[in-house]
């Protein structure tokens, strides 16, 4: 095949990158304020920085590439997409990167547009969501919920899945045949066993109770 004239590569490379503008701009706006989002013109890597959103690594237009940008430069075998790296922000907050190449018709990488997302805060809620769920053992085994409550409802959910369905949209004839099959079973033995299946169908204990019958 023969090579494309340099003005219509030239045309295609500023096509690209423009396209991945606008990509960059919605990804910002979409992730802000959490996630950085760069576009890097990879034919000049001295000045690859085309555009920063959400900055958040105190870089500017017109900054070099990163190494990994380089590399791309260097090898366009390089992965088109590197995902979920670590990463760090000059001031020493954690980062998690993702990184995607835009190739030319040739197979050459032109840019990469590149998302930093800012894990510092998302951390700080999972050590808090972490220590506000942890429990301690207590003296005396105890539980809130009536014997074999959650082998009724494990039973439900095998029922519905099944047949390809989920215990809230089971059709009234299958809601009875497994009302049925719960009660031949003795799982209704146990006691609030009606409200339990009930609660954990979507109806009343009244038409619970007109399923059995």
């Amino acid at each position: 095949m023969s090579p494309i004239p340099h003005a219509m590569l030239d045309a295609q490379h500023a096509s690209l990158i423009d396209q991945v503008q606008h990509i960059a701009q919605g990804l910002a706006q979409t992730f802000a304020p959490f996630c950085e989002v760069v576009v890097h013109d990879l034919r000049d890597p001295k000045h690859a920085v085309l555009a920063i959103h959400n900055n958040l690594s105190g870089r500017a237009a017109s900054d070099p590439a990163t190494e990994l940008g380089l590399a791309r430069i260097a090898d366009k075998d390089y992965p088109q997409v590197v995902a979920n790296y670590t990463n760090q922000f000059p001031d020493g907050r954690p980062a998690k990167s993702t990184s995607i190449g835009i190739r030319d018709a040739e197979g050459r990488y032109v840019a990469a547009l590149c998302l930093n997302v800012d894990l510092t805060l998302f951390r700080s809620m999972q050590n808090a969501l972490a220590q506000f769920t942890a429990t301690d053992a207590s003296p005396v085994q105890e539980s809130l919920d009536p014997a074999n409550a959650e082998a009724i409802r494990r039973r439900i959910d095998q029922y519905a899945a099944s047949l390809a369905s989920s215990p809230q949209l089971l059709k009234a004839g299958e809601r009875r045949a497994l009302m049925r099959e719960l009660k031949t079973s003795g799982f209704l033995e146990v006691r609030r066993a009606i409200e339990i299946a009930a609660a954990h169908l979507g109806i009343s204990r009244a038409t619970a109770y007109n399923d059995i019958k």
